[in-house]
């Protein structure tokens, strides 16, 4: 098999303008490749899409993705079509002329990809289609809606199973951006997956800033967030079609240009709305959770949620959306308690008892992301089952301003006893806003009933407000003294750490719910150039995009427009090293390019960034070692080289050495002399120090690629472990 498979970089640099692949992509695309069926759990913006375009591309046959939104498709195959690859899409949205003319292409062969949502792949006239198409493999994209347990659960996704019994010899890929183990388990089950090849990325996204702000006058706190980003696009996430469209209006009336997007709106206003996001016409989108899925608009900058999410899982998708460049972006939850009462009444409403307790569960959770005070990122990642390895992610408001705290032990006391009063009165629990209504000395028509009125902790809470004491009794809940049940009636409970607490009055500390200002850090992804040919090429790149009637993205993402802002290339060598530069692109836009910066050139002075000249990047979360990684150091310490590896795992030497940098980047000690010799280390540093810790594309260019990128990175690695932020 493998020597029937074409080398993968050069296919990747000839299409897509890489020169190195993502973490566990080439792993993927070479099980696949063997037939293997795999399942791929990539954050957005980790690169799944490739995972399915670039197999397609080292063979020949058709390669169906099934798809879930029509948006979806168009957007991936007009980006496949400028990088010259032979891609299609069928569905609703195709005249019937078009329709005829793909299918006749397909029947033709012309077609490498086909993109086809799940309701049309089951029609029994385009199976017998499929069966002539010679398919070599099947792709399942946001298959995480085939779980009932996803927040997005599709039930045509279930049927997409009957395809294992008409190719049982085609290989199968699951791809998602968000799930948790039981999701995971469900999409392996459903789909019928064959011992399948799972590989689990990190879900964290170092170049998001996460900040929950409470929720006062929104609009305002919205417009203010939009007017110091004037040249910034993104996405704001609504509850309602009511509250999307009044929000758009009254932005466009304070002069940002927006628009509303929901499933109210015909197909046609919501595709035109989407047009001019991705074309960069307007600014910002106002959404319902139907905007979004799977849209490749890598320069999203910000993600705001205007009402509270009802799950985690959906929250970390559409936050998710910013920054799939790399580039730094934010994302804003604006909350209120208010919020989760609107979302409980929804839940109230669902006919089905299961799904109820379902999204009570979720709610919950979301909430307590809300509210705790640990570090935002660390939650995230707990939730999905991993640890982050850092206390403070320097990316957070939790850890850029910790929170202040107070000494909660009699507030706590006061609540958990009142918890206990009443249930050892009524023998039942009761729901936290009763247990508030008793602590602050309400008089209702519940507590008459019931006689609460004459329990000892009746009114002795008036120290606080009502607000202020649901806070305490949910983060009493977080730190595990007190349990919520997830039924119609959700009680609290006392736990046994609870009991345990109220009788030895345990000292506990509380946070205050107070927002508090931000310091100023350095933020991973950012990529220092000379911004005023960076807008430059921007609307340049705009142009260009307008004449070929696509976003502008397709015809270069912002990184690579950063690179040649900073970089200068100055001819088609150099510029064919900018990122996403493929054989296609050099040829169609090289020449514009190269002039629009030597025009800039001519009239300003070319900047260095000496700012970045002794700065280490960032560094990632640590976490845990792949399994794939560690063998490799294995063999690396037994004597072999890079080269050997590479050829005994059948992988590329840049696999291998990236391996070897995750060893380095949680603490594993590699003997560097084995990488490269004592002048080539000497050599390395001074194009470091000259360009930059984090401008590794610099360096290789100063050392005329001499020295490869993954060495490159190695080096880094090794040196810039136990670096200080200068040197």
């Amino acid at each position: 098999m493998k020597s029937e498979v074409p080398p993968l970089l050069p296919l990747l640099k000839q299409y897509f303008g890489y020169t190195s692949f993502r973490p566990l992509q080439e792993e993927i695309i070479r099980d696949s490749l063997a037939g293997k069926d795999t399942f791929a759990l990539l954050p957005t913006g980790g690169g799944k899409s490739l995972c399915f375009q670039l197999p397609a591309l080292a063979r020949d046959g058709l390669t169906v993705v099934v798809s879930p939104l029509i948006a979806l498709m168009k957007d991936q195959v007009d980006a496949l079509q400028a990088a010259g690859v032979p891609a299609t899409f069928l569905n609703s949205s195709l005249a019937a002329d078009e329709a005829r003319a793909r299918l006749r292409g397909l029947h033709n062969g012309e077609y490498r990809l086909l993109y086809v949502a799940p309701e049309r792949l089951m029609l029994s006239g385009f199976l017998a289609d499929l069966q002539r198409w010679y398919v070599k493999l099947i792709a399942v994209d946001e298959a995480h809606c085939i779980s009932e347990w996803g927040h997005d659960f599709r039930p045509e996704y279930r049927q997409i199973a009957e395809l294992r019994e008409l190719f049982p010899n085609v290989p199968f890929m699951a791809l998602t951006a968000t799930a948790t183990e039981r999701v995971r388990a469900d999409i392996i089950t459903h789909l019928k997956l064959r011992e399948p090849r799972c590989y689990i990325a990190s879900f964290n996204r170092p170049n998001l800033t996460y900040r929950v702000v409470p929720k006062n006058k929104p609009y305002d706190q919205l417009l203010d967030f939009l007017r110091a980003r004037s040249k910034e696009g993104g996405i704001v996430y609504c509850q309602s079609r009511k509250t999307a469209e009044r929000v758009a209006a009254n932005l466009t009336e304070d002069g940002v240009a927006a628009q509303p997007y929901h499933a109210g709106l015909t197909p046609k206003v919501r595709s035109e709305h989407q047009e001019l996001f991705l074309r960069d016409n307007i600014r910002v989108i106002c959404a319902t959770i139907a905007f979004g899925m799977g849209i490749n608009k890598p320069n999203v900058r910000f993600v705001v949620h205007y009402d509270l999410p009802k799950n985690i899982e959906g929250y970390y998708q559409e936050t998710g959306r910013a920054g799939r460049d790399g580039l730094p972006s934010e994302c804003i939850l604006l909350f209120s308690a208010g919020d989760v009462v609107k979302q409980t009444a929804f839940i109230d409403e669902k006919p089905d008892l299961k799904e109820q307790q379902i999204a009570r569960e979720q709610l919950q959770q979301m909430v307590h992301y809300a509210e705790c005070a640990a570090c935002r990122r660390t939650e995230l990642l707990a939730y999905f089952g991993e640890t982050s390895g850092e206390e403070n992610c320097g990316a957070c408001d939790n850890c850029l301003s910790p929170r202040q705290t107070f000494d909660g032990t009699l507030a706590a006391q006061k609540f958990l006893s009142c918890v206990y009063r009443i249930r050892e009165k009524q023998r039942f629990g009761v729901g936290l806003n009763h247990v508030v209504e008793v602590l602050t000395g309400a008089d209702t028509e519940k507590i008459r009933k019931w006689g609460h009125e004459q329990l000892s902790t009746y009114g002795i809470g008036k120290e606080h407000s009502r607000s202020g004491w649901a806070a305490i009794g949910r983060e009493l809940v977080r730190l595990g003294f007190l349990r919520q049940t997830t039924e119609k009636f959700s009680v609290l409970e006392l736990t046994n750490a609870g009991m345990a607490t109220l009788k030895a009055r345990t000292k506990i500390t509380l946070t205050k719910p107070i927002a508090v200002p931000e310091a100023k850090v350095h933020r991973v992804g950012e990529i220092a150039c000379d911004e005023a040919l960076f807008e430059r090429l921007r609307e340049l790149r705009k142009r260009l995009a307008d004449d070929r009637d696509v976003p502008a993205y397709i015809v270069f993402s912002d990184v690579a427009l950063r690179q040649m802002a900073r970089n200068y290339p100055a001819n088609e060598r150099d510029f064919a090293r900018i990122s996403g530069v493929g054989e296609k692109k050099l040829r169609e836009f090289g020449a514009v390019f190269l002039t629009e910066i030597a025009a800039h050139l001519q009239t300003n002075a070319r900047q260095i960034f000496a700012d970045e000249a002794f700065t280490s990047p960032a560094p990632l979360p640590r976490r845990s070692i792949g399994d794939s990684a560690r063998e490799t150091l294995r063999q690396f310490r037994t004597g072999n080289t890079v080269e050997q590896i590479a050829e005994a795992r059948g992988v590329t030497p840049g696999t291998i050495l990236g391996h070897i940098v995750e060893g380095i980047e949680n603490g594993e000690p590699v003997e560097l002399g084995r990488i490269l010799t004592d002048a080539e280390q000497r050599q390395v540093t001074a194009a470091f120090k000259r360009n930059g810790w984090g401008n590794i594309t610099a360096v290789f260019d100063a050392l005329g690629g001499v020295v490869d990128y993954g060495r490159l990175r190695v080096f880094r690695a090794a040196t810039t472990r136990n670096r200080p932020t200068r040197d």
